[in-house]
């Protein structure tokens, strides 16, 4: 199953917002008369200072809301380390999976002995899993339990025998600071390949909406040295020529 990425809500006007926030920072004005002064010269002129200058807070009033699918275990375990966020996933303790989706890593597709393997390894996961469930739900059920409930129940159980490659939806929101911060770590060549390409998809759908606000978001490299030392991936110039493009 593919990557699919929506973005499916967002602060209305977010530039007019951040711009707004920005200028009660600087200005003596009131809030009647700041409404009043906005136009779209000086909201770009409040962002583009902003972006350049590093000033965050004001940023943090606008957030964006994605709905995500065709991604693994293993990447939203990445994901939500990124705490300052809300999240919303599909539960496998209420979801019975009876043919789970998963998700195979590039160089394991191209390899057909790994692939072989891997694709072994699913679909014991599956057998196990439901042949777990169906053993618990007989049991709950000659001890009196109602069908459905013992099925959710025998689930919560089986569940564990599935690996980090099983597929997954989730529902994310974040504000526009924690987004940048997100780009920042999760674009980077070093960033594992699946949420590094996720975190590029996202950055394409924002930059749609609010193209000031996200001018400067992706790696570090993009507006400085790598800080990843010797670990660096060697190719600042093919990332930077990757994200002017966007």
């Amino acid at each position: 199953m593919s990557l699919k990425v929506l973005l499916v809500e967002h602060t209305p006007n977010p530039e007019v917002l951040i711009a707004k926030a920005a200028k009660l920072c600087y200005s003596s004005v009131g809030i009647d008369k700041m409404n009043e002064s906005m136009d779209s010269e000086s909201t770009l002129k409040f962002i583009n200072m902003l972006m350049s200058m590093g000033h965050e807070s004001p940023v943090e009033h606008v957030s964006f809301t994605f709905a995500v699918e065709g991604v693994s275990r293993s990447l939203t375990h990445q994901m939500v380390r990124h705490r300052i966020a809300s999240y919303s996933q599909q539960s496998q303790r209420y979801v019975k999976l009876d043919q789970f989706e998963y998700i195979i890593p590039p160089e394991i597709e191209n390899d057909s002995r790994a692939r072989e393997l891997y694709i072994g390894a699913m679909e014991s996961s599956q057998k196990a899993y439901s042949e777990i469930a169906d053993i618990l739900v007989g049991k709950y059920a000659a001890e009196g339990m109602k069908q459905g409930a013992a099925e959710k129940k025998a689930i919560e159980d089986a569940r564990y025998v599935f690996p980090n490659a099983c597929e997954t939806k989730i529902i994310v929101t974040m504000n526009v600071r924690s987004l940048l911060n997100f780009f920042h770590h999760r674009c980077c060549n070093r960033a594992q390949w699946e949420i590094r390409e996720l975190a590029f998809q996202m950055l394409k759908l924002v930059k749609q909406v609010s193209p000031a606000i996200f001018k400067y978001a992706g790696p570090s490299c993009l507006s400085g040295e790598c800080p990843e030392g010797k670990m660096t991936c060697g190719q600042i110039v093919e990332v930077r020529e990757k994200y002017s493009q966007l």
